[in-house]
């Protein structure tokens, strides 16, 4: 059974320096260790003259996989400090990865922690979130003359509208929330005095702006 959760949308990139040593923070959506995986090594790839490229996910909505590493850092001092980051943020289907060019000056096992650790966290907080919802995508077909009613109507419900196609007809795709799809059907037919038809339902998760 799918759950909501939080996670960043798409990829966000921070930056500073710490004791003249750069440090670059990326971060992702990914919705399976593969996912994560392979976002892991773009930026690797990206940034592959860095000293060190450490990571951590959360790859599902539930917090059964977890991974990370230190990339050569020190062994606690990376890896597991930016998991610790993500797990406090309460997010889910996340990974981050912070890109470090050595500048010369060590910063010992506690500059280390708190390096990482404050660049996840500088980044997670700055970065788009969305909450993931069990959702329906619902299709609906009405005539031109009544396209507006039911735009007005749509803006004014707790949905997403996913497109809209002008062709012989208007058809709407809308993203509810499962537990709101039946109510909402409902409520949208009545509103438009039976003159829009559901023409087709599909389960799926979609992220809501929170």
């Amino acid at each position: 059974m799918e759950r909501e959760y939080l996670s960043v949308s798409g990829e966000h990139c921070t930056e500073k320096v710490i004791e003249r040593s750069r440090f670059i923070t990326t971060s992702a959506h990914a919705e399976s260790e593969e996912e994560a995986r392979a976002f892991i090594s773009r930026v690797a790839k990206k940034y592959s003259d860095a000293t060190h490229n450490c990571y951590a996910f959360i790859a599902d909505s539930l917090g059964n996989l977890p991974r990370f590493s230190d990339d050569g850092e020190p062994s606690g001092t990376a890896g597991m400090p930016i998991l610790e980051v993500i797990k406090n943020k309460k997010l889910y289907c996340t990974a981050v990865v912070v890109t470090r060019y050595f500048g010369g000056i060590k910063l010992g096992a506690g500059g280390l922690v708190r390096a990482y650790s404050g660049c996840a966290a500088e980044n997670l907080q700055s970065a788009r979130k969305l909450l993931f919802s069990p959702c329906v995508k619902l299709k609906y077909v009405t005539d031109y003359t009544l396209a507006d009613a039911a735009s007005r109507f749509f803006a004014s419900r707790e949905c997403n509208v996913l497109g809209t196609d002008y062709a012989d007809a208007v058809t709407f795709t809308i993203a509810v929330k499962s537990s709101l799809a039946a109510e909402f059907d409902a409520a949208v037919t009545d509103r438009l005095n039976g003159k829009i038809k559901l023409i087709s339902r599909e389960q799926f998760i979609h992220g809501f702006e929170v």
